[in-house]
């Protein structure tokens, strides 16, 4: 458990670590491509090492160097693995190589912790089956751990509900490229997340891979073509940067975010036009984009684009004036934690007065006090409950190393806020 010190908090430039979903989605195209990439400014953490480490057991050869990682490919062909790919609460892993297991020999089992067995990738299942693959869930109905068997693509057409996660939709289209026919994908339902899915697409067009799009509900990728060894140099993961831009906004410090752009293609940059809207300031530096505090009004937004900032604006609205709904975010439920009740749940604990729905969420600002909060070991739930300790006194956070999972140095970069003695 870590006490958050309440002390003043100084004008600050910050340094975040590269984007999560890219280095994911880098570290799985280099591995199917066609000799040695490499990845600049990946991710270290928690997750990402598990998708390297399922991708290394699957036949792929990656080497840390002095700037990231040397992906040595398997040119669209994974090695039969015999042993369970252990994934542990990564829905990021399991989705995605859930779709490449396709291109390989024999059967993968694909499994992770208690809580990863109760999260959804039905839907996911049912798109391979309609292009003969065979899977199955192997204890709870449409969860993991999930039997998935290689080298029976025959087909060249699925229907894909995205309703629950856009990552359905990127582990299809990912695998794609790799197969004989190709892929036509229509969405039925969704996506939710689309930014998701333009990232996803980006790094397949930075790897030569040609995808036609119609919007986000129709996509074709041909068939017989091969990722190119490719150089990827992964930006500054604007997830990580929302917690100093929120607690600029609590503090009315300025603080930026070093090598940030506005024109990322992640959603969560959205967060910026948010912030502003309650009442900060947000602009552009050499360095990167800052914002400075204000006086905070409560909002209503549309956050189905950047579910992961709901806990985030969650932990702002507390502080703000007036009553802030976050809307269309029914897919928290089945994030590392039930996001919506437990972000409820813990600004309860700091006295505030919030709600939820299947897929709402509201706050009414006020004075929060300090408590003990329990993260339901959610990195994100960690991270942004922190920022309140640095407005109101008595703030705890029990399991603080659960944000290992995506951003291992976030408290010796936290505690840099401080102004010095």
């Amino acid at each position: 458990m870590i006490e958050i010190p309440t002390r003043p908090v100084s004008n600050a430039t910050v340094t975040v670590p590269g984007s999560k979903s890219y280095t994911h989605r880098a570290l799985i195209v280099s591995a199917l491509s066609n000799g040695i990439s490499t990845i600049v400014n990946g991710l270290d953490s928690e997750d990402t090492r598990l998708t390297r480490d399922a991708l290394i057991q699957m036949g792929a050869v990656i080497r840390p160097d002095a700037s990231g990682w040397n992906v040595q490919g398997m040119n669209g062909h994974l090695k039969p693995c015999a042993s369970d790919i252990f994934l542990g609460n990564s829905g990021t892993s399991m989705r995605l190589l859930a779709g490449i297991c396709v291109l390989g020999e024999g059967k993968y089992t694909l499994t992770g912790t208690p809580r990863m067995q109760e999260r959804p990738i039905q839907d996911l299942l049912d798109g391979l089956q309609q292009i003969g693959v065979h899977t199955r869930s192997l204890h709870r109905p449409g969860c993991p751990p999930v039997e998935i068997t290689a080298g029976s693509v025959h087909g060249d057409r699925v229907s894909l509900n995205c309703g629950l996660s856009s990552q359905y939709l990127s582990a299809v289209l990912l695998m794609s490229p790799c197969t004989a026919e190709g892929m036509e994908i229509l969405v039925t339902e969704g996506p939710v997340s689309k930014p998701y899915i333009d990232m996803t697409i980006d790094i397949m067009t930075q790897a030569g891979v040609a995808v036609d799009r119609r919007g986000y509900n129709w996509f074709r990728v041909p068939g017989n073509q091969r990722y190119q060894a490719s150089r990827f140099v992964v930006e500054p993961d604007i997830s990580q940067a929302s917690y100093f831009w929120a607690a600029a906004a609590l503090t009315g410090a300025t603080i930026t975010v070093q090598g940030v752009t506005n024109t990322s293609r992640q959603g969560d940059i959205r967060l910026l036009d948010v912030l502003a809207d309650m009442g900060c300031s947000v602009h552009t530096t050499a360095d990167g984009i800052a914002v400075t505090g204000g006086d905070l009004k409560a909002v209503e937004v549309d956050m189905s684009a950047m579910p992961d900032m709901a806990p985030t604006l969650a932990v702002v609205a507390a502080f703000a004036r007036g009553r802030t709904l976050i809307t269309n975010v029914g897919h928290l439920k089945a994030k590392e934690s039930d996001r919506l009740e437990a972000v409820v749940t813990e600004l309860h604990h700091l006295g505030v007065d919030a709600g939820c729905s299947d897929s709402a969420m509201w706050i009414i600002g006020g004075s929060p006090h300090g408590g003990l909060i329990d993260p339901h070991n959610d990195h994100r739930l960690a991270m942004s409950f922190a920022i309140a300790g640095l407005k109101t006194s008595g703030v705890r956070i029990q399991d603080e190393i659960c944000v290992n999972k995506s951003f291992p140095d976030f408290w010796k970069v936290f505690k840099g806020l401080y102004s010095q003695p």
